[in-house]
């Protein structure tokens, strides 16, 4: 998968698998819908992060999840 491209299925892929690899319990919080594209590039470096690291430590995966946080979109 070319993941250069900014679209909506790279975003949804590449949260997807933050979620699986971050281990998350609570997918609600990492629903593909509720981040924006235009946060694309700071989300790829996290996910390029998670996949070249392979194996996270616990305080790490709290680091992730919480800054990946930020890229939500606001609640309405």
């Amino acid at each position: 998968m070319d993941l250069s491209t900014p679209n909506r299925e790279n975003l949804e892929y590449m949260i997807n698998y933050l979620a699986d690899n971050l281990q998350v319990v609570n997918r609600g919080l990492m629903a593909p819908e509720d981040y924006d594209l235009q946060y694309y590039d700071q989300i790829k470096e996290m996910y390029d992060m998670v996949q070249m690291k392979g194996q996270l430590s616990v305080s790490e995966i709290q680091a992730v999840v919480s800054e990946l946080g930020k890229f939500r979109k606001p609640v309405e």
